[in-house]
């Protein structure tokens, strides 16, 4: 696939709401591919931004960008209606760490993020129950300290990002991040989930 671009729809494309957009593509239409590019452009070169770091080179974007919307396409009739924003945040994100392990780069992590045991590897019915409940655990953190959580662990923004654009210090993101990760790890602790330090 070519480097993304956005380029100017048509008028009955660009009109097309993403449900519709979601329907044609699924009916292999490259107008509705279009569609999703010039909506999702940005929010997936951030994703992958944020993740590959300052560093990378923009050729590396463009073609992860690229990767990351060909997946979208070839997997359309898996979609379901109003999940396809975050169908392409979990592509790119998966693109994005794909691409470090390429080029034998480890993603900066801090000491004491959390880490879920994942006991043996092939249950893969109790990986996914883990997941939905650190995703409860997540959405039931108060706010700021959830919009920052999900900015620092899901976007991969840097703490220097999220304090600009909340209006905060970098410090007092650093505390709202470490008081999130505490309150996490006791709910995860309670809903027995055995949670490393």
């Amino acid at each position: 696939m070519t480097a993304v671009k956005k380029t100017t729809l048509p008028k009955e494309v660009s009109d097309l709401t993403e449900e519709q957009a979601l329907r044609q593509i699924k009916r292999g239409s490259q107008d509705a591919l279009a569609w999703f590019i010039d909506r999702y452009t940005a929010y997936v070169s951030t994703i992958v931004s944020n993740i590959l770091g300052p560093a990378a080179a923009s050729a590396d974007l463009e073609a992860i960008a690229s990767d990351v919307f060909f997946a979208f396409w070839t997997h359309a009739k898996e979609i379901r209606p109003g999940k396809a924003k975050a169908y392409l945040g979990s592509i790119a994100r998966n693109k994005a760490k794909e691409s470090t392990r390429k080029t034998g780069r480890e993603l900066p992590l801090e000491d004491d993020m959390l880490v879920i045991s994942s006991g043996t590897p092939e249950r893969e019915l109790e990986k996914r129950e883990q997941a939905a409940y650190i995703r409860k655990a997540v959405l039931a953190l108060r706010e700021p300290e959830r919009e920052i959580f999900l900015r620092y662990y899901y976007f991969y923004q840097p703490v220097s990002t999220i304090a600009e654009e909340m209006g905060l210090e970098p410090a007092n993101v650093k505390t709202k991040l470490f008081r999130g990760r505490k309150k996490l790890k006791e709910v995860l602790e309670k809903g027995g989930y055995f949670v490393e330090a």
